[in-house]
């Protein structure tokens, strides 16, 4: 007897709880498992506890951008690839992300287009996770 296959587990990070609904039903739609947080630090505090395949983090939080959550996951040698979500269409925002290790920046009113496509090659590009 076969089990299933494995779903891939995707952590979102977005200090918007309507956003983080929104990203679990489209994820858990596309069928990922989806676990949500509320703020960098609480993403942080729970690694090391399951497997992660990719991280969506919202660039503008409260206390902890994306970017620092993306720096501070690399000073842990954590290499789950990570996806920013942002609302602000600045092209210092990419390259500061880039200079992080995170190779995707999706803007928020094109995530129902292209979220999904960006985690799945993000998924591609690496086997590692946390």
């Amino acid at each position: 007897m076969t089990s299933a296959p494995q779903k891939s587990v995707v952590y979102v990070v977005d200090d918007d709880q309507g956003v983080l609904g929104s990203l679990r039903f489209l994820l858990e739609t596309d069928g990922f498992e989806v676990r949500t947080f509320r703020s960098g630090s609480a993403l942080l505090d729970s690694l090391g506890g399951g497997r992660v395949d990719c991280i969506v983090v919202d660039y503008k939080m409260p206390g902890m951008n994306g970017i620092d959550l993306a720096q501070k996951l690399r000073d842990r040698k954590i290499a789950t690839p990570v996806v920013m979500i942002t609302g602000y269409p600045d092209e210092s925002i990419s390259s500061r992300a880039a200079a992080v290790g995170v190779r995707h920046v999706v803007l928020k009113p094109h995530l129902e287009e292209s979220l999904v496509f960006h985690i799945r090659d993000a998924l591609q590009g690496s086997d590692a996770s946390a």
